[in-house]
């Protein structure tokens, strides 16, 4: 137990001798600043310890927080974003932990020729509602952010009665923004923040209204629902306002027609009509204390149409207004399908492999006539026997056959050539004339070549023969 118990002694000496009070992490530090005016500056605080420091801002002992507008403090800074004249002064950043605290001081001088601007409110956005309902016990706040130079003062006036800082709120920067809780009908009136410096002068003026709270049903405010017409396969959408001291129910309803009960599984009973929930989105709460849903309709076909009605309920009651959605006819003509599933039983690979194989087979035909006629037919018998008893010059012996051509880089099988003299030729077109009836042998149509050849023989006796060769291709 004893040896424990140093164990654990030790390790929480261990432990605190870690711990350390907040030190400079860069010894060497400008005190002094300066920025030019209308310019952004950033002064740091480069501390650290363990556990990690507390870091607060003050500038000539007042305490820099969130409200200061322009003014921004970031982990290892002070961060000022068009800086004015008045921004001149003492500057300390105060690093604070559990062991210790360490101060680092600035001086920032602005320097610039100093230029006279008149008020201009910074944040007009949040300011574009000027009439604001507000139901009782609720708050709001009105906005006058407002920049120049010399930095401009404000006050407030309700009815043009000046208000005192009491009523307004304590801090110079707590002015910009007047903020009213827990409202009273007292607080109904005019509210006018008003801002000036010696350049010139601006104000602004809000309206705000409280309402008494009733215990009462829901009300339906402005004229929504209204009646909407849509394009078809277009997208529209109703909205629906409504007041309620508690946050309502806001349902949306369709009205079924008699011919359309079948289309739906359910359906409610409203006096003499039938009608379908349709699902509701998320309610809105908005500023003026009303709540808002909207029903959104994509791709309007023809059954869209008809009569909606938003329903706004609470524990009191409920209230409800209808509106009718008109969808245009469709203008584009219908596309007619090329193959409709309900006039054929086949399977759709049965549909799509027939033509391919009718393809494939007159493919392969086709191939195989054309590879057919780059062949030589065979000389027929009777044409035969004609060469073979036509007159032939005693000194050469013709080759009954097909001779290819001299080239070596020809095929004979694909190129066939036949060479033979011009009677030899005339010979065999007489006897293909000379035959005819059933038993006519198909004509041959010679591919006649342009050149012709001339060979010229000698022989022993002092013999000479010349002879034309009409080389043709089958």
């Amino acid at each position: 137990f004893s040896q424990n118990w140093i164990f654990f002694f030790t390790e929480d000496l261990s432990v605190v001798s870690k711990l350390s009070t907040p030190r400079l992490r860069e010894p060497k530090v400008a005190h002094r600043q300066t920025a030019r005016l209308g310019s952004a500056i950033k002064l740091p605080c480069p501390v650290e310890g363990d556990p990690p420091p507390l870091i607060m801002w003050t500038k000539d002992g007042r305490n820099i927080h969130s409200g200061w507008i322009r003014f921004r403090i970031l982990r290892m800074g002070l961060k000022i974003k068009e800086v004015e004249a008045d921004d001149t002064g003492t500057y300390i950043c105060k690093a604070t932990n559990g062991f210790g605290s360490v101060n680092i001081n600035y001086t920032l001088i602005v320097i610039g020729e100093t230029k006279y601007l008149r008020p201009r409110f910074t944040q007009p956005a949040k300011m574009r509602k000027r009439v604001i309902a507000r139901p009782v016990g609720s708050s709001v706040r009105l906005k006058c952010t407002a920049s120049g130079n010399p930095r401009p003062d404000i006050v407030w006036l309700k009815d043009d009665r000046l208000l005192t800082e009491q009523e307004v709120g304590e801090g110079r920067e707590k002015k910009w923004t007047l903020s009213l809780r827990n409202l009273t009908p007292e607080h109904s009136g005019r509210y006018t923040c008003r801002v000036s410096n010696r350049a010139g002068e601006i104000n602004a003026t809000y309206k705000v209204e409280v309402i008494q709270r009733t215990n009462s049903k829901p009300i339906l405010t402005g004229t929504h629902p209204v009646n909407t017409t849509v394009d078809y396969g277009g997208t529209t959408s109703f909205q629906c306002k409504v007041r309620s001291d508690v946050k309502p129910v806001i349902q949306w309803l369709k009205r079924v027609e008699t011919n359309e009960e079948s289309r739906y599984n359910s359906t409610i009973e409203v006096g003499d009509h039938r009608f379908v929930v349709l699902p509701t989105g998320e309610v809105w709460s908005r500023p003026d204390g009303s709540f808002l849903n909207k029903l959104l309709i994509t791709r309007a076909k023809e059954e869209d149409a008809g009569m909606y009605i938003c329903l706004g309920a609470n524990t009191m009651g409920y209230s409800f207004r209808s509106a009718f959605l008109t969808v245009l006819p469709d203008t584009k003509p219908p596309i007619t399908p090329m193959f409709s599933p309900a006039s054929s039983s086949l399977p759709w690979p049965v549909i799509i492999g027939i033509p391919a194989g009718i393809v494939f087979i007159f493919g392969t035909v086709l191939l195989w006539f054309c590879q057919s006629r780059k062949h030589c037919p065979p000389p027929s018998a009777p044409a035969a026997q004609v060469l073979q008893s036509s007159h032939r010059p005693p000194y050469r012996e013709r080759d009954r056959g097909c001779v290819a051509p001299s080239s070596s880089s020809s095929n004979p099988d694909k190129d066939c050539l036949s060479s033979m003299n011009y009677e030899e030729y005339l010979a065999q077109q007489q006897l293909l004339l000379s035959q005819g009836g059933p038993t006519v042998p198909p004509k041959i149509y010679p591919k006649i070549y342009t050149d012709i050849h001339t060979h010229t023989h000698s022989h022993v006796d002092g013999k000479v023969h010349q002879h034309q060769h009409i080389h043709f291709q089958c």
